[in-house]
């Protein structure tokens, strides 16, 4: 079975944009599994402070839900990196050669559709937040354009590593669907 590091070398080629592309994903990968445990730490902290030493909590569980929406949204790059999205793929095993490939294409094309409409909105979104001063209505009071910047990022980034999937497929460095030809 082949190492993440090869997987990734034989869908980027030589190319160094696609190279590039895919070290940003990993980046946003790490960064997210940072904030899964960062959460796991806080939410830890929290059980003690509420069942150990019977205080309250002001920011913490705020801070996980963020933590984790934003892990989530940070994280969408590197499982596409690494095709851990889930799919069907009866249709690209049934299909063979340029009919597979213009299948590839489509999908790619459509999801990038996709996704460019939702980073639009969650800019625009995000904008708002930033522009307008919100807050939380919580105790804590955190200025939202913070957490909301994920969903922008996120979606953004997300796009840029759809963008060199197909990038990948159209000029032949990586197989549609990472299927090999039988």
């Amino acid at each position: 079975m082949a190492t993440q590091s090869s997987a990734s070398a034989a869908r980027t080629g030589k190319n160094p944009i696609l190279r590039a592309i895919a070290a940003l994903s990993t980046v946003c990968g790490w960064t997210a599994a940072l904030m899964i445990l960062a959460s796991v730490l806080i939410t830890c902290q929290m059980i003690f402070i509420r069942f150990v030493l019977g205080e309250s909590t002001i920011w913490q569980t705020e801070a996980v839900i963020y933590l984790m929406i934003s892990a989530t949204l940070l994280g969408l790059p590197y499982v596409q990196l690494l095709r851990g999205h889930v799919n069907v793929d009866l249709l690209p095993i049934w299909a063979r050669g340029n009919i597979r490939k213009g299948l590839a294409i489509l999908v790619l094309a459509t999801t990038i559709a996709v996704i460019g409409v939702m980073t639009f909105y969650a800019y625009e979104m995000w904008h708002f937040a930033w522009k307008r001063g919100w807050k939380s209505e919580t105790v804590w009071a955190v200025r939202l354009w913070i957490p909301y910047l994920a969903m922008p990022l996120g979606f953004g980034l997300y796009l840029l590593q759809l963008s060199a999937d197909l990038m990948a497929v159209v000029f032949g460095i990586d197989k549609p669907f990472g299927l090999e030809e039988n």
